[in-house]
């Protein structure tokens, strides 16, 4: 029977520049698998829970360890394959091949349900990768926090005057990716009321620095987010409640005139109805009851979800600035019951479709010495090499001052096409000159321009009506398998949930090496170059320009 618990493991990755592996382009998969487990950085390291509910870095302990052993042996031209998160196989390729290939929760179209993952996941066949847990590049919160600022910094600009000060933002759902909420909302000048049913993921976020205070009633919380946004002065507070419960009790005090809500939205687990805590609940009998009736438990999760769906409508209907963050809530609250579930828009066609057509995402990199010192060098070294990007200098200097590491130290910064291959050749170029002390590992979440179909997010309205059109990203993952990644990741159901998604992911490694060189010159203009195709194939100018102005070839629109 495999192992999925066993809390006397505490995994840490290894710092310094002593290899374990036989090569960088091995050691950087393997420090970051082991990254993914970290206690800083996991929700559940002892159940190889990295974030998202049940999203795993390894199907069990015995295929973690499997996984170790085999990356420490393989050769620079031998690739490992991973079968939702357990090692199956060893062939032998070339230099320019990558050196592990992973497929996490892939089901064919008419099984691709939770009843059926759920099944062969109970007979150790599967596991759920989420997006960035199964493909070893999870870089903790940090890693959702400048889309979200993004996110944030648009709603700004459309609706309040360039900034959030003096703006009240109400949000649900403080885990690893929801943790990034507060924290980007500050960011953006505005004050922010984050609801979540556990005080230990609250209070997680308030150590971290990414939520500033926990209130211990609704009431004192509310006080204090409307003394600051009053004053139009940054502040996060968080609360412990349901958000079934708390969104409908201050729409009803919204209503009533005590005060306004301006911006509405949420990031509960909602894409797995198991990890939504409906209110006939605790947080103590959470597991149990879900294990117990998983369909009746579902159903509650729905029901609750459809009254937390409902309220965040009616701040619409009130005047609020009201979105969907990428979690499915809609879609499960529709399933409660709930009619008018997608009467209000998901972030990316609301905000962030403008930066996918030029390729924009989220470039993020790793330093595998474990000294944050490297990471302040590549900062710096970013903000020499686009020295006219003043919204990356605010990014960054932002990053420096507020965000604090989790495992591995590392920094994410949103570039677009042409800028990431750029900035993958210069940090090459830092290792080789001896200014970083070890290797930086490249990669960037799922949730990137031309990597995904997802259509209760990244391809939500999409301007053709091909939101559900999967072929994106598997060319995604065979370009990237043909430029010289290191690893490459093929998905399904991240961020929304199974039967909503397919994505994929690349990760490099910049060993100081020519070859790397060449390598990331090509995967880093390829990767983001499909985020411009891929728009521009669906009709979107900006995207049709952004490929005439910098050398995009698109056949159709060449003949």
């Amino acid at each position: 029977m495999a192992t999925m618990h066993d809390p006397s493991r505490t995994i840490r990755a290894a710092r310094g520049t002593e290899l374990s592996a036989k090569s960088w382009q091995t050691e950087a998969p393997l420090r970051m698998l082991m990254n993914n487990l970290d206690p800083e950085v996991a929700e559940r390291p002892e159940d190889l829970v990295v974030y998202g509910g049940t999203g795993r870095a390894a199907r069990s302990w015995e295929a973690y360890d499997a996984i170790v052993a085999t990356l420490k042996t393989l050769d620079d031209d031998e690739t490992l394959l991973v079968q939702s998160g357990k090692p199956v196989g060893v062939f032998r390729t070339n230099v320019w091949a990558p050196r592990v290939l992973l497929a996490n929760s892939n089901l064919v179209g008419d099984w691709a349900t939770w009843p059926e993952f759920r099944k062969l996941e109970a007979e150790g066949l599967m596991m759920y990768g989420q997006m960035t847990a199964g493909s070893w590049i999870y870089i903790g919160t940090q890693g959702i926090l400048q889309g979200t600022f993004e996110t944030f910094a648009a709603i700004g600009e459309k609706r309040f005057g360039g900034s959030l000060a003096g703006t009240l933002t109400l949000t649900g759902g403080c885990g690893g990716m929801g943790g990034a909420q507060p924290l980007a909302v500050t960011l953006n000048g505005g004050a922010c009321l984050i609801v979540d049913v556990s005080a230990e993921r609250l209070q997680r976020r308030v150590g971290k620095r990414y939520l500033d205070e926990l209130a211990p009633s609704l009431d004192a919380a509310l006080e204090r987010v409307l003394e600051a946004k009053a004053a139009k002065t940054p502040l996060s507070v968080g609360v412990v409640g349901n958000a079934a419960e708390v969104f409908p009790e201050i729409l009803r005090r919204h209503q009533a005139g005590e005060f306004t809500v301006d911006i509405v939205t949420d990031q509960t687990s909602a894409h797995d109805p198991l990890s939504y805590l409906p209110t006939e609940y605790t947080v103590d009998t959470w597991v149990a009851e879900s294990e117990a009736d998983p369909e009746g438990f579902t159903k509650k999760s729905q029901n609750a979800m459809a009254r937390h769906v409902q309220a965040m409508v009616e701040f619409q209907d009130a005047g609020a600035e009201v979105f969907d963050y990428g979690n499915s809530i809609r879609d499960e609250a529709r399933k409660g019951g709930y009619n008018r579930a997608f009467e209000f828009p998901g972030f990316v066609p609301a905000y962030i479709r403008p930066l996918f057509c030029e390729g924009m995402g989220p470039f993020r990199w790793v330093a595998l010495s474990g000294d944050p010192e490297d990471i302040r060098v590549t900062d710096e070294a970013l903000k020499e090499l686009f020295p006219e990007n003043a919204h990356l200098h605010r990014w960054i200097n932002a990053a420096q001052e507020h965000v604090e590491f989790e495992g591995l130290p590392a920094r994410i910064a949103w570039l677009g096409y042409g800028d990431r291959a750029k900035a993958g050749v210069m940090f090459n170029q830092l290792v080789a000159d001896g200014k970083v002390k070890a290797p930086i590992v490249i990669g960037r979440d799922h949730l990137d321009s031309g990597s995904v179909a997802s259509p209760y997010r990244e391809t939500e309205s999409m301007k053709d009506g091909s939101d559900a059109i999967a072929d994106w990203p598997l060319l995604n993952a065979m370009l990237n398998t043909a430029s010289g990644a290191t690893w490459v990741s093929i998905h399904h159901g991240g961020g929304v949930g199974i039967g909503r998604s397919i994505h994929a992911g690349q990760v490099s490694v910049a060993d100081g090496t020519p070859l790397a060189a060449e390598k990331l010159a090509r995967l880093l203009t390829n990767d983001p170059g499909m985020g411009v195709i891929r728009h521009a194939d669906a009709g979107y100018e900006r995207a049709i320009d952004v490929a005439a102005e910098r050398g995009v070839r698109v056949p159709m629109q060449e003949h």
